[in-house]
């Protein structure tokens, strides 16, 4: 694997330097961003200063998109790292454990690789396009049954952490949750399309997540034998929502969104 050593190093050492910050964090080292439920650290800043610097010094081409720093200027260059330094901050200010570190290398637009290092878990996730998917150096794949009365799902809420008053994730919550054999609330987008990966879960949704959520635990999945989509069925995820299955499932979970649209708040 071409990239397999820098990445999987590189999610590592930031992981553990956010873990090493962690009980210094204090309420003066949080600020918020949209709103007051949607906070940045000290260490998120710091970790991602970490990765930035330690991709420019290797790959000085190639453009970058990071949650704290957004984007590099267009240089032209196919290659684009997009980086989450610290995906389920508010788990991690709370010391619970889901939360990680998430490193993606896309082509041309495409998920190429990708590394998503959980600390307190100390469980590293790693995929290359056709190389398959591994969970600390083990192959994983996807759990291969295709009924929701049956499954594990998991979501999450950033589209109320942003403000969505008119139409949100509370009603696909309640409406999926009367038929699936329970749901899962982790914190952290990386994670929960990991845990479909390995087979702990058996789908993913959400409404509101971000490209740097997802880009490197949508490679895991894919190479997992996973599948991800919009809500609707297409390509334009995460803006149009993001579903994430064990494949045999998404049919089944779409079901459930039909007529989606992102709205306006």
């Amino acid at each position: 694997m071409e990239y397999q050593n820098f990445l999987a190093d590189l999610a590592i050492r930031a992981g553990k330097n956010a873990q090493n910050m962690q009980s210094q964090i204090t309420e003066g080292d949080v600020s918020c961003k949209a709103t007051v439920r949607d906070i940045v650290t000290a260490a998120d800043q710091a970790t991602e200063k970490l990765i930035r610097q330690a991709i420019e010094e290797r790959y000085p081409d190639h453009r970058f998109y990071g949650e704290e720093t957004g984007k590099s200027a267009n240089n032209g260059s196919p290659y684009c790292w997009i980086v989450d330094p610290i995906d389920g901050t508010v788990s991690y200010y709370e010391n619970q454990p889901f939360w990680c570190t998430s490193i993606a290398l896309w082509k041309d637009g495409k998920p190429l690789a990708g590394a998503v290092y959980a600390p307190d878990l100390d469980e590293l996730y790693y995929a290359e396009i056709g190389q398959g998917a591994t969970c600390n150096g083990r192959p994983i794949h996807v759990k291969s049954h295709g009924t929701l009365e049956t499954s594990v799902v998991s979501t999450g809420f950033a589209c109320l952490r942003a403000g969505w008053t008119k139409k949100n994730n509370v009603p696909y919550f309640a409406e999926i949750g009367m038929h699936c054999r329970g749901v899962r609330r982790f914190g952290s987008a990386a994670m929960d399309m990991c845990y479909v990966a390995c087979g702990k879960s058996d789908a993913f949704w959400e409404l509101n997540i971000q490209p740097y959520d997802l880009a490197a635990a949508a490679v895991v999945l894919l190479e997992a034998g996973g599948k991800i989509t919009d809500l609707r069925g297409g390509e334009d995820f995460p803006y149009q929502g993001t579903l994430a299955t064990n494949t045999v499932l998404h049919d089944e979970m779409l079901t459930y969104f039909q007529g989606y649209t992102r709205p306006e708040k």
